[in-house]
């Protein structure tokens, strides 16, 4: 399928799981009602609080959660993304930060923990030690799909580059950056970044983000969906919804055809020492 409607979830995810759900389904509801084939949610898309209320809301993939996207994708016959939740580690006072893609079936056809952990003082900013409570991941996932080759990536992976270079090189058409962005260093990274990566990988991306307050900051929000030539063709407000746009692989390829720079790379020339 060369053109295909997609849609970024933004939501202010507390520490209610049941509500958050709830409202989840109200916003896969409405874009899958706009004619949406992949639909994305946030980073930590089912509850967000302190460590211990995180542990306890932790879950097995599959698990309710899942399941419950799961119910969504076949009610609609749609991809969804699943954001990001707290996944258990048997025995472990620890998660994986974990997304999930889910196919039209609702089966689970790509799984990725997050890789990079959030381990930052921002002088005069917001500081939080996601070692503390997290394990990474050890696996970059780019997944083949009826709609095109998806990359999977969290938050915190945005800052760095070779991730997302790595992601292009195995054939990445779009990539999601579900995130719980600072306010701090959202308001001057965030959109930067999402652009550069798409500009660099020539691929779609669609970064759908957090909104409010949580427990440890104020969060960004300004979920966006950008195109392979670094345009943003979709942007959300402050406020929970969602963003729709259209992808157009037609177009990725044409941009890649004008502009060869993935074709130009010297690999042999890049010595790390």
């Amino acid at each position: 399928m060369k053109r295909f409607l997609v849609a970024a979830i933004q939501i202010d995810t507390q520490n209610n799981k049941a509500g958050n759900l709830a409202k989840l389904e109200g916003f896969i509801d409405e874009a899958a009602a706009r004619g949406a084939r992949l639909i994305g949610m946030p980073e930590f898309v089912n509850y967000i609080g302190n460590r211990e209320g995180e542990l306890s809301n932790a879950e097995t993939i599959p698990g309710p959660t899942i399941e419950f996207f799961a119910q969504k994708a076949r009610q609609y016959g749609v991809w969804l993304h699943c954001g990001s939740i707290p996944e258990i580690i048997p025995g472990k006072r620890k998660v994986y930060n974990t997304s999930v893609l889910l196919n039209p079936a609702g089966e689970i056809t790509a799984l990725y923990r997050k890789i990079h952990l959030y381990d930052v003082q921002v002088v005069n900013g917001p500081s939080m030690l996601e070692s503390y409570t997290k394990k990474p991941g050890e696996e970059i996932v780019v997944a083949g799909t009826e709609l095109g080759k998806i990359g999977l990536s969290i938050c915190y992976d945005l800052r760095f580059p070779e991730l997302y270079r790595i992601m292009a090189l195995r054939g990445a058409e779009i990539v999601f950056v579900p995130a719980m962005f600072a306010l701090y260093t959202g308001k001057d990274h965030w959109e930067p970044l999402l652009r550069a990566r798409a500009i660099e990988n020539q691929y779609y991306i669609i970064a759908p983000g957090q909104i409010g307050v949580k427990p440890a900051f104020q969060t960004y929000g300004k979920s966006l969906i950008i195109d392979p030539w670094g345009e943003v063709i979709a942007r959300s407000s402050d406020k929970e919804g969602i963003i729709t746009a259209e992808i157009d692989l037609d177009y990725l390829y044409r941009v890649r055809s004008e502009l060869p720079s993935l074709s130009n790379r010297r690999p042999a020339v890049y010595k790390w020492e």
